[in-house]
C-alpha cells in the first residue's frame, strides 16, 4: 500500500491519510511472539494462577491420600488403588457429564467444580471418614476433573480467541502442569514430614478454594456456550462420529498410551540396572523435563505455520527414542532417550490449532472434556498394560516394543489426520501440514 507522501504519476494530490486504527481491546492485545502476549491478557493470568493452585492441590492430595490409606490399612493394594482411582473415573465423567461444559455458564461451572473438590478433600480430613469413604471421595474428584478441564480449555478460546494466543495459552498450561507434577510431589513429600496426611489434605482443600476465588474474581461472566442446544449423551457420540475430530482426538490419546510405558516401569528398570534412588529420580524427571523444554522452544521460536508443518513428523518420531532400550542401556542413555521423546511433545501445539478449528463452538466444551478424559484414560491403560507385559518380558524389551508398536500406530493416525484436513483434494497438500514421506 502506498505511503501518504507518494504521488501518482499524473500529479494527483496525495491520498487522504487513512484513519488511525481503533485502539486494541484491553482484554486481548494483538498477538506477539512467544508467551508474553498470552500473559499480557489479564483474564488469562487469573486462569493461569487458578490452574497452578488447583494442580498443586491435586498432586499433593494424591500423595497425602495414598499415604493416609496405607497408614490406615497397611495394604499396598489399597494404597496403589487409591492412586489408580485418579485415572479410571475420568472415562465416566468425561462421557456422561461432558455436556455440562456447554450447558452451564463456564465461570459458574469452574467455580462450582473447585468448591466441590474442596468439599471432597475437606471430608477426607475428618477422622471418622472410613477407608471406603476416602476411596469414594477420590473417585468423585476424578469424575469432576475432566469436566472442569474441558470447560477451562473451551473458555481459553473465549478469552484468547481461536488462533495463536489460544495455542500458546494451552501450551503454557501444559508446561505448568508438567512442572507442577515435579514440584508438587517434592512439596508434598516435604509437607508430609511436617504435618500428618490429614493436615496436608487440609492444605490442599485451601488450594481448591483459592482457585475458586481467583476464577470468580478474575474471569468474566459468559453465557452457556450451547444454551440453545438441548443435547444429551448422543451429542457426545456425535463428536466422535465426525471423522476429522475423531482422528485428532486419537492423535491426542494414542501417543501418551505408549509414552507412559518407561515411566510405569522406571522402578523395575532402575532395579535391574542396579541404579540408585537418585538415578530413579533422573529417569522419572527426564521425559517431563524434555516436554517442558520442547514446548517452550517451539512456542517461543517457531511461527504458527512452522509448528503446523512439524506437528505430524514430530508425533510420528516421538516414540522412536524408545528403541534405544533394545540395547539394554544404562541409566544415562535411557534418560537421554526419555528426554528426546519428551521434547517431541511439541507436536501438540499444532494439534491444538487444528482441533479448536474442527469443533463447532456449541460443542467445544464437550469435545475438550472428551479430550481430557481420553488422555487420562489412555495413560492409565498404558501403565496397566506396561506392568502386565513386564510380567512376561524384560523391561527394556517392553519399552522398545512399545516404541515400535506405538510408532506404527501413530504413523497410521497421522495419515488419517492428513487425509481429513480441510481443503484436501487429490494430489493436494493441506496448508501447514507435511506429508509423511517428507519425514
Amino acid at each position: 500500500m502506498p505511503t501518504n507522501d507518494t504521488r501518482a504519476r499524473t500529479g494527483a494530490p496525495a491520498p487522504t491519510p487513512a484513519p488511525a486504527p481503533a485502539p486494541e481491546s484491553r482484554q486481548v492485545p494483538a498477538p506477539g511472539p512467544g508467551y508474553g502476549a498470552v500473559l499480557a491478557v489479564r483474564e488469562f493470568r487469573f486462569v493461569f494462577a487458578a490452574h497452578l493452585c488447583s494442580l498443586l492441590g491435586v498432586v499433593v492430595s494424591e500423595l497425602a491420600l495414598t499415604v493416609l490409606v496405607y497408614e490406615l490399612t497397611r495394604s499396598p493394594l489399597l494404597s496403589s488403588l487409591t492412586f489408580a482411582l485418579g485415572f479410571l473415573p475420568y472415562l465416566l465423567g468425561g462421557t456422561l457429564l461432558a455436556g455440562l461444559a456447554d450447558r452451564v455458564p463456564p465461570r459458574r461451572l469452574l467455580v462450582g467444580a473447585d468448591l466441590l473438590c474442596a468439599g471432597c478433600v475437606g471430608l477426607m480430613t475428618v477422622p471418622l471418614t472410613p477407608v471406603a469413604g476416602l476411596l469414594a471421595l477420590r473417585c468423585a474428584l476424578a469424575v469432576v476433573a475432566p469436566v472442569f478441564q474441558g470447560a477451562r480449555t473451551a473458555t481459553l478460546a473465549d478469552i484468547l480467541g481461536e488462533g495463536e494466543l489460544f495455542v500458546l495459552g494451552r501450551s503454557l498450561l501444559r508446561i505448568v502442569s508438567q512442572s507442577a507434577l515435579l514440584a508438587g510431589f517434592a512439596a508434598g513429600g516435604v509437607l508430609l514430614t511436617a504435618v500428618p496426611p490429614r493436615g496436608a489434605l487440609l492444605v490442599t482443600a485451601g488450594t481448591f478454594l483459592g482457585s475458586a476465588l481467583l476464577l470468580r474474581l478474575g474471569t468474566a461472566r459468559r453465557p452457556a456456550r450451547g444454551a440453545g442446544h438441548r443435547e444429551g449423551l448422543g451429542a457426545t457420540w456425535g463428536v466422535l462420529r465426525d471423522r476429522r475430530t475423531r482422528a485428532l482426538l486419537l492423535m491426542f490419546w494414542v501417543p501418551p498410551l505408549f509414552a507412559v510405558v518407561p515411566e510405569a516401569l522406571a522402578a523395575p528398570f532402575a532395579d535391574g540396572a542396579g541404579a540408585s534412588t537418585a538415578a530413579l529420580g533422573l529417569l522419572m524427571c527426564a521425559l517431563p523435563v524434555g516436554t517442558v523444554l520442547g514446548e517452550l522452544l517451539a512456542g517461543s521460536l517457531l511461527s504458527a505455520a512452522a509448528r503446523a508443518r512439524i506437528a505430524l513428523p514430530l508425533a510420528v518420531a516421538g516414540l522412536l527414542p524408545f528403541l534405544l532400550y533394545a540395547t539394554g542401556p544404562g541409566v544415562a542413555l535411557a534418560a537421554a532417550a526419555l528426554f528426546l521423546a519428551g521434547a517431541t511433545g511439541a507436536y501438540t501445539l499444532g494439534l491444538d490449532a487444528w482441533f479448536v478449528a474442527a469443533v463447532p463452538e456449541e460443542r467445544r466444551g464437550r469435545a475438550m472434556t472428551l479430550m481430557s478424559a481420553g488422555l487420562m484414560t489412555s495413560q492409565g491403560l498404558g501403565m496397566a498394560a506396561a506392568g502386565l507385559a513386564a510380567e512376561f518380558a524384560p523391561v527394556h524389551t517392553v519399552v522398545a516394543g512399545a516404541g515400535v508398536l506405538g510408532t506404527v500406530c501413530v504413523a497410521l493416525l497421522a495419515r488419517e489426520v492428513r487425509a481429513t484436513a480441510p481443503g484436501r483434494g487429490k494430489g493436494s497438500r493441506p496448508k501447514g501440514e507435511t506429508r509423511l514421506t517428507d519425514i
